[in-house]
């Protein structure tokens, strides 16, 4: 009996996707439950699992088609067995499914995709994650060491290529859905939105002298490490409680002023830049809010985040400073009115009461919609700010 797969229905806002990647070549055998393909929206990667056990007889989408809730993506011949000789041969192979071996199906979808992109086997790339697991990193570095280009069709010899333009190459791909979205994002913020920054500076020695003493403890009784994030988030939080327009969102001409703390943290992934809400942040405390970014950026990262996760949010904050950004005026992410940007620390001279000292210190940018949020109550949230992560003490006990 052949059973079809199908495109499950997709989360409410995503009308369709694109295949991310097969993980599974037709004529495998497959365990019902068993992971067949990645579906990619412009938010998240879903997997397809198996509706039953058998050979996948049929692929009908590739890689890079668009799909919508229902589509037809392939067939399962439940009647075969394993020692069915279909099930170790391959029947009507696709010509792109040397690409889907075991090998590259352990990669993340972002490496199987940019070796398909590349034209590259698995068998190409010397994998040197966990058993012998293709990493991103790998698949950089063989393309650093290729000396030769492959040309189109019709188009020049790879040699005749590096003989015209030497090493002036270059490659064209398509924009990930992901990476779209960004891209529509950003300029629907700078279409409609009148963002302004101001800038500040913060002592964070304090914070750090804090992380230095409690550090071991704090691993000891709640198995993470103790960041500076979520000193940022809980000072966010408060300063937000004082400066309620910051918090808000303009719709359908009327200012929507939220009495709850749902605070997006960006997070860089091969995919893209994606925006994890962690929610009730007046409610949590440091542990719990440095496990909820280590759980979202493991999960952002592996392309398993579910869209509830990056939907909403009532205020931002990214960290440019773990790239080593000194400054920067980060975009507002709609409907939201405003963002903080973190840098990167310097120790630098300051005066403090008449005297020349070094300190951690910090440049701080708070991006807002000045359609809203007027410049004193921007700069007097931003030092707000400053004055909680100067005196956490005050931060903890909420003065």
């Amino acid at each position: 009996m052949s059973i079809e797969i199908r495109v499950p229905q997709l989360p409410e806002s995503v009308s369709d996707a694109s295949i991310a990647a097969w993980v599974v070549k037709q004529g495998d055998w497959v365990d019902e439950e068993d992971n067949l393909l990645e579906l990619e929206t412009d938010k998240v990667v879903l997997e397809v699992p198996a509706p039953a056990s058998g050979i996948l007889t049929e692929m009908k989408v590739q890689q890079g088609d668009t799909v919508v809730a229902g589509d037809l993506l392939g067939v399962i011949d439940e009647t075969a067995s394993q020692e069915t000789p279909a099930a170790t041969e391959k029947i009507n192979k696709p010509d792109n499914t040397d690409n889907q071996t075991p090998a590259v199906a352990a990669a993340s979808p972002s490496v199987r995709k940019t070796l398909a992109e590349n034209e590259l086997k698995p068998s190409d790339v010397q994998g040197s994650g966990k058993k012998g697991r293709i990493l991103k990193q790998d698949v950089e570095a063989h393309l650093k060491t290729k000396t030769s280009v492959s040309a189109p069709s019709g188009a020049a010899s790879p040699n005749q290529e590096n003989k015209d333009f030497g090493e002036r190459t270059e490659r064209r791909v398509p924009m990930t859905r992901l990476r779209a979205k960004i891209a529509e994002r950003l300029v629907e913020a700078q279409q409609t939105a009148a963002i302004l920054t101001t800038f500040n500076e913060v002592d964070l020695t304090e914070v750090s002298r804090l992380r230095k003493k409690y550090q071991e403890r704090f691993q000891k009784v709640h198995g993470i490490k103790l960041g500076f994030m979520s000193f940022f988030i809980k000072a966010a939080t408060e300063a937000l409680k004082r400066y309620p327009e910051v918090n808000a969102r303009i719709e359908d001409g009327d200012i929507v002023y939220q009495g709850f703390y749902d605070i997006g943290v960006a997070v860089s992934t091969e995919r893209g830049l994606v925006v994890p809400i962690i929610r009730d942040t007046d409610s949590m405390g440091n542990a719990q809010i440095e496990k909820a970014i280590t759980d979202f950026a493991t999960r952002a990262r592996s392309g398993h985040l579910e869209l509830d996760e990056l939907t909403g949010g009532t205020f931002s904050i990214t960290n440019g400073g773990v790239f080593g950004s000194m400054l920067s005026t980060p975009i507002i992410n709609p409907p939201q009115s405003a963002i903080l940007g973190m840098h990167t620390i310097q120790q630098r001279p300051v005066a403090i009461d008449g005297e020349v000292v070094i300190r951690p210190m910090m440049y701080l940018a708070l991006s807002y919609d000045h359609r809203l949020i007027d410049g004193q109550s921007a700069v007097s949230f931003l030092v707000k700010v400053k004055e909680l992560l100067e005196d956490p003490a005050s931060l903890f006990l909420e003065l």
